[in-house]
């Protein structure tokens, strides 16, 4: 008996040792990968970016690389992206960000967006269909506008306070975000305060999913309708298109994304014939929740718009704008006004005519992290703004954002009328 005895704790013994030896090694190994996960990342920025310490210095950058490194046995995998995440956010530029689109994750089963100074649901899977409209004022307790500041200093891809409200919209249904800010305390539900427009609360538990998951799932929303604008049946894509608005004499084109250089110059060319068939005299270029894409596209189709004689080229052209007009959208936002003498309508853009752009992306060898940098730099205007600046600024508003009534581009057709009469 003695020696099973014996026998059986040199075993559970031999056990532990090895279990501990793999937990160390574990150890080591994930403090190794990100050790060199770091150095990649500090070594591609230093090497691809046009001008990394434009914005921090040298110093201030590696002491705080350095702190994540030294931090490593601490901190687990989200840990030690958000600090990047949050230093890379002090590079200053929209096109130099840590991305999550390769990291799994989970959402809460909803968007949100920033509305008269609101936070609203404006999309939702069916189950929570019933959040639509609704105005988010606490999660797990902490009041939305403290939830937003937290979020705010780590949400990628931000060029201006424009887009920073975007990217923080965006970012605050991040369940793996809000765990490392201290804002939730599980990954699987927490318990959120709504209010309707009676300002009657509604408490809901949220059960968040998988990013995949919801991106994959058929959702309801809130949508802005163009009101007197009809999208063609046989419109190539859904993001471009053109429409006549025979009353106006105008023809408004739908620019949301862009296409190749082959289909926007069979694209420009079908506009063109169409104006000059039939001597439209307005223009209308939505640019509106447009994410960028190559701007020298966009220039073709103004190459194009620039044929057609029958335009009122003193008065006569328009460009439509949001704070989600991005990159590429906003130089060709500026392009416009220089171009074809456009009356700028909308919000500020959520990229600067005057900064870094042109985004070149490199992965991390071991966490496999996508990290963007800024290749250019770009002057579309003389003098520096935060975002293109509208001739018009005209915001949405919640009353008409509810009904789909687009309040921007009704103010288009009632200044066209009233210098038709």
């Amino acid at each position: 008996m003695m020696i099973k005895e014996t026998v059986k704790s040199l075993s559970m013994l031999v056990i532990v040792l090895i279990v501990v030896q793999f937990s160390m090694f574990s150890q080591s190994k994930k403090i190794s990968d990100w050790s060199e996960d770091i150095n990649e990342y500090h070594k591609n920025l230093e090497e691809k970016h046009i001008d990394l310490y434009k914005n921090i210095s040298k110093e201030e950058f590696e002491k705080e690389l350095s702190y994540i490194k030294k931090g490593l046995q601490d901190k687990n995998e989200i840990d030690v992206i958000i600090a990047l995440m949050r230093l890379t956010r002090k590079v200053g530029d929209g096109h130099t960000s840590v991305s999550l689109s390769a990291i799994k994750k989970h959402v809460f089963p909803f968007e949100i967006y920033r509305v008269n100074g609101e936070w609203r649901v404006v999309k939702a899977i069916s189950k929570y269909k019933h959040l639509l409209g609704k105005r988010l004022i606490k999660i797990q307790g902490i009041n939305v506008e403290e939830v937003a500041k937290r979020v705010s200093e780590v949400a990628q891809f931000v060029e201006n306070k424009h887009s920073e409200i975007v990217r923080t919209g965006q970012y605050m249904t991040i369940s793996e975000l809000l765990l490392n800010l201290e804002v939730i305390d599980s990954l699987q539900t927490s318990e959120l305060i709504f209010l309707n427009d009676n300002n009657k609360e509604l408490k809901v538990v949220i059960n968040s999913i998988e990013s995949e998951d919801y991106y994959k799932s058929k959702k309801e929303e809130l949508e802005r309708r163009e009101v007197g604008v009809k999208k063609p049946d046989n419109a190539k894509h859904d993001f471009l298109w053109f429409s006549s608005l025979e009353s106006l004499s105008a023809v408004y084109i739908k620019f949301e994304s862009y296409p190749s250089f082959d289909e926007m110059k069979v694209f420009g060319a079908s506009v063109l014939g169409h104006i000059q068939k039939n001597k439209i005299k307005r223009l209308i270029i939505d640019l509106r929740n447009n994410g960028g894409g190559d701007f020298f596209i966009g220039t073709f189709l103004g190459y194009y718009l620039n044929l057609a004689d029958s335009i009122d080229w003193k008065n006569g052209v328009y460009v439509l704008t949001d704070r989600v007009t991005f990159s590429a959208a906003t130089s060709n936002a500026s392009q416009y006004r220089q171009m074809l003498n456009a009356k700028i309508v909308g919000e500020p853009t959520g990229s600067n005519p005057c900064g870094y752009q042109d985004m070149g992306q490199f992965t991390l060898p071991n966490s496999k992290l996508v990290v963007t940098y800024s290749k250019r730099l770009f002057r579309f205007q003389e003098s520096f703004t935060e975002g293109v600046q509208p001739d018009k600024v005209i915001r949405y508003d919640w009353q008409s954002y509810a009904a789909g009534v687009d309040n921007m581009l009704e103010w288009i057709f009632k200044d066209i009328r009233n210098k038709v009469n």
